[in-house]
């Protein structure tokens, strides 16, 4: 009967039989007469038709729609019935004795029963009712019941048996059930109708310990089945209900759960290949954590369930049930704390290494011993017997003259260890030692963490006929790391302690001889060069390309001279960079007397250095030079571009490090440029030993960092070499810089490229004084342009006029090599060129190295896309620019760098250049460099240009006017 959703309805839900299903729910809408009753006017509401009626529905009535819909026959057979048969035809045959299928009623059966669970779960506060024979939705209201019911369960033994039943009360008062046509609509957990009302119960009975007293008052247990029965069955009722006994005890153990960690050996098995041999580290042995809880006799696992746990004694003819009741929640506390601290073992057991499992508990001792949780190791007669009590250290550092003295006291319980037999357990990396008492001493893997370095870098030295550590000096940073983690107590200088920040370092000096100034950030760095050189610190100065590690280190020396004038210092650098630094220190420290030791005609006899105050010399000379120089003591020995010597097994790191001085320096833009290795070497060479040897480096540094990626020990290096580097980025100083910074970088031609440079320069020597000795011939200023121009060109690359030119090139090699320093600083480059075939050379470089970079020449048809592309994309660091296509037009505010890679006869055209970096809405500090190859026409026009143009008082803004302001002598000097 059709039932209209305008007018007053009620939903109500029908229990009815089923007669291969059982019994199952169906929903209902019901049309209110006009008193508000229930009329005969109904109809099936289902998930489908619901949304029409929703005034009269809640959340609740949706789920229960939707559960009864499930449990209707069509939606029970549809994943089975694979026939398609109809749904009473299937379930006929599934259910008829002869063709039954046991598996499918059994999955059928399981789905109801969730279906009804959770039905009824969600019935409070709904209609109920029994469907009539007729389908009258509303036949017989059932009346839910709001309180659960509980049951007790009785036995009463006797001398032949014993009889078993249970009685259920409501709301105190005893519920008569039994011989009352009860039935049980779910089993688990039981609901039953008494009377027309519906109970469930509390600690969830199961439904089938009440179906066989719904027509019986009690089941009598045959004596001979009886300690059978009271074993399987009995205890487990005991344990999750409430039971009353006559004839056998019930004891009950109701206190605080007592929380005990035990611990246990878990030795580690070595894998090992088919012939039995070792293929892996073997791994250190592990300690096993077991949460267990103790009420009274009683141990219980923290992963076994159960609230209560019932354990049955028979003595004689008497039985005895021991019931114990676990505090759970109180449990649960124990395991969640003991989670926070690192040691999950709430739900299992939980292993760690010995080291750090012992290292744990002596971390966390004093507050699990607060909260009462007791640590036991079980005694299981095969272990080891470990001491579990607290152990102790406590370092403590003194600055003496040239070391520290190191004292250490290492207890476990109320025995001392000397502290040399505990280093050399860490050192080796054993953990386990036997103490006096025979016990197992473990130590704790916070020492090795928080130690290991500082021990392993301890030197035995004889003080006073005995045997003491000392730590170098150098070690400071170690030391004061320990320090600041509270693992060691530092006695320092006041003035030693101010390396801790570089800012406190007083402020010196600048000597007398010393013929420049410095801009705020090197004197800084001069402060902090003149602060190792105190405490014979060596250093290494690490300051971005162009911030002026040359001054700093000039200013240094000049110091020196004054200090110490009869002392000499060695400066070590590339071949190419002898004549920069001869340039610059004739510039700034005109006072010192310097020599340089290289070329092929240099005298290898080293009582001359004593007459110099600097010796300047290559990598390569010192290589092939080692046993001379290194029978001369000198005062400093500083290498620039230091990363020449980052391989430490490298014929140069091996030379340099066995040459003799008192006090060591490096500088470098780019002190790691492959690994961590890099680092060790340079910093071995200016402070011996401050990263240990090599072995020590690797396992301490450089695998756990580069392997393992620990961010721990990258700061633990980082904290140890601090105090010795420098490094300013040019970001940092911007603040210090001018507008822009212009510097001369020269370049040494290489032996083939200085051949070829020869045989050009010969032969246009020879024809254009030939042709200036013959009056009337106007081709002179052609001659010398076309000679002046391959000259140039030769000295940028002799590729540039002879493509089968298969050398090197000096000026190439230094431009790669700042590129390459540039770029992995993250700063954006401009390297300008009139050449064209030049910009191709270093292009072909890039494409080699996969190195992302713009280009732009005359040819170039999309300009702005190749601005946007070095202004916009992070990863493209380098612009190669060609002089007529770059000159104008160009708005490059994101370059710091300006590479100019040959001089142009107009000045105002190479500002030009600079200032398309340099120009309004530059963000940058700009560092100029201009490559010039030494001993070539590029360095004489250089000079020949500034001459002229102070002579005059006006720009040469062309070639032409150039040339033509060019005399006799000017032209023979060009061509020297």
């Amino acid at each position: 009967m059709k039932v209209s959703a305008e007018k007053p309805f009620e939903i109500v839900y029908s229990l009815f039989s089923h007669e291969f299903l059982g019994l199952l729910f169906e929903s209902f809408v019901v049309q209110l007469d006009e008193k508000g009753r229930l009329s005969f006017a109904h109809q099936n509401i289902s998930s489908i038709n619901a949304p029409e009626f929703a005034v009269g529905l809640d959340d609740t009535d949706y789920k229960l729609i939707k559960w009864m819909d499930e449990m209707q026959q069509e939606s029970v057979v549809k994943k089975f019935n694979h026939k398609k048969l109809k749904p009473k035809d299937f379930l006929r045959k599934i259910y008829d004795p002869k063709t039954e299928n046991k598996a499918v009623q059994e999955l059928i059966e399981l789905k109801l029963e969730g279906l009804r669970a959770k039905i009824l779960d969600h019935l409070k506060g709904k209609r109920l009712f029994e469907m009539g024979n007729d389908g009258n939705p509303i036949w017989r209201e059932i009346e839910i019941m709001p309180e659960k019911a509980s049951v007790l369960f009785h036995f009463r033994r006797n001398e032949d048996n014993t009889h078993y039943f249970p009685t259920i009360k409501y709301q105190g008062e005893k519920l008569e059930w039994q011989y009352k046509n009860a039935y049980l609509i779910c089993y688990e957990p039981a609901w039953l109708v008494v009377d027309y009302k519906l109970y469930n119960f509390k600690k969830g009975v199961d439904g089938k310990k009440l179906q066989p007293f719904l027509n019986k008052k009690f089941i009598v247990i045959p004596k001979k089945v009886e300690e059978q029965y009271y074993t399987k069955f009995v205890t487990q009722l005991v344990s999750a209900f409430d039971v009353y006994a006559v004839g056998f005890d019930i004891k009950v153990e109701k206190t605080q759960p007592k929380p005990v960690l035990c611990l246990s050996d878990l030795p580690s098995n070595p894998k090992t290949d088919l012939f039995g041999n070792a293929i892996e580290e073997v791994e250190e042995d592990k300690i096993v954590f077991d949460l267990q809880f103790r009420y009274g006799d009683y141990s219980f696992r923290s992963e076994e369930k159960g609230e209560n746990n019932v354990a049955l004694e028979k003595i004689g003819d008497n039985y005895i049930f021991h019931k114990v009741i676990r505090d759970i929640e109180k449990e649960k506390s124990y395991g969640d704390y003991l989670k926070e601290i690192d040691l999950p073992v709430k739900t299992s057991r939980y292993s760690l290494e010995k080291s750090k499992a012992f290292g744990w508990i002596n971390t966390h001792r004093e507050k699990l011993e607060e909260i009462g949780i007791e640590i036991k190791q079980t005694a299981n007669g095969k272990g080891k017997n470990y001491f579990i009590g607290r152990a102790i250290i406590s370092v403590k550092v003194r600055e003496n003259i040239d070391w520290f003295d190191v004292h250490a006291i290492i207890k476990f319980g109320p025995y001392e260890i000397p502290f040399q037999k505990l280093r050399k357990l860490i050192l080796q990396g054993k953990t386990e030692f036997e103490l006096p008492n025979g016990e197992i001493a473990i130590i704790p893997n916070s020492w090795f963490v928080n130690y290991s370095e500082m021990f392993a870098f301890l030197e035995e030295q004889e003080l006073e006929k005995t045997q003491s550590l000392v730590l170098q000096k150098h070690h400071i940073a170690l030391a004061q790391e320990l320090q600041q983690n509270n693992l060691l107590h530092l006695t320092l200088s006041r003035k030693l302690e101010k390396l801790r920040d570089f800012s406190q370092i007083e402020d010196y000096e600048l000597p007398h001889i010393f013929k420049g100034n410095l801009r705020p950030y090197q004197k800084a760095g001069y402060n902090w060069l003149r602060f190792l050189n105190e405490y014979k610190f060596g250093g290494c100065l690490a300051d971005d390309m162009g911030l002026g590690k040359t001054v700093q280190t000039l200013a240094l020396l000049a110091f020196e001279k004054e200090r110490n004038p009869d002392a000499t210092s060695l400066l070590v650098m590339p071949t190419s960079l002898v004549y920069n630094w001869e340039l610059e220190a004739r510039k700034f420290t005109p006072g010192l007397r310097i020599l340089s030791y290289t070329g092929t005609q240099r005298i290898k006899d080293n009582r001359l250095f004593a007459k110099y105050d600097l010796v300047l010399t290559s990598y390569g000379i010192t290589r092939m030079d080692v046993e001379i120089l290194k029978g001369f003591y000198f005062n400093y020995i500083i290498l620039d571009e230091s990363q020449a010597i980052k391989n430490p097994g490298s014929i140069i790191s091996k030379a340099v490090n066995e040459l003799n001085c008192r006090q060591r320096l490096i500088l470098t833009g780019t002190p790691v440029e492959n690994g961590t290795m890099d680092l060790w070497s340079q910093m071995n060479f200016i402070n011996k030993g401050l990263l240990g040897n090599q072995n020590m480096f690797k396992k301490q540094f450089l695998q756990p960092i580069e392997k393992k990626n620990d961010m721990e020990k990258a700061a633990k290096l980082h904290a140890m070499i601090k105090p010795f580097i420098l490094r300013r980025l040019k970001s940092q100083v911007a603040t210090d810089l001018p507008e822009k910074v212009i510097n001369v970088k020269y370049s040494t031609m290489t032996p083939e490229q200085e051949k070829a440079y020869e045989e050009v320069k010969s032969y246009y020597r020879e024809k254009i004084v030939k042709e200036m000795t013959i009056p009337g011939i106007r081709n002179q200023q052609f001659t010398l342009l076309r000679g002046l121009t391959q000259l140039r060109q030769i000295a940028n690359h002799p590729k540039l006029t002879d493509k089968h030119y298969n050398g090197d090139s000096g000026k190439l090699e230094d431009v790669i090599h700042m590129l390459q320093a540039t770029a992995s600083e993250g700063h954006k480059v401009l390297v300008f060129s009139q050449f064209v075939r030049h910009l191709a050379i270093v292009k072909e470089y890039l494409d080699s190295e996969n190195l992302k970079y713009a280009y732009l020449d005359g040819t170039t048809k999309d300009r702005q896309a190749q601005v946007r592309l070095f202004q916009e994309n992070e990863e493209v660091k380098i612009f190669l620019i060609s002089l007529k296509a770059g000159g104008v037009g160009l708005n490059l505010t994101k370059a710091e760098y300006v590479f100019l890679l040959d001089p142009w006869w107009n000045p105002a055209v190479e500002a030009q250049a600079i200032d398309r970096a340099h120009r309004i809405g530059q963000e940058n500090k700009v560092i100029i460099y201009k490559f010039i190859s030494h001993n070539t026409v590029e360095e004489k026009i250089m000079a020949l240009q500034e001459r002229k143009m102070a002579l005059a008082g006006e720009l040469i803004s062309t070639e032409e006017s150039f040339m033509k302001s060019l005399n006799k002598e000017d032209i023979e000097a060009l061509l020297d």
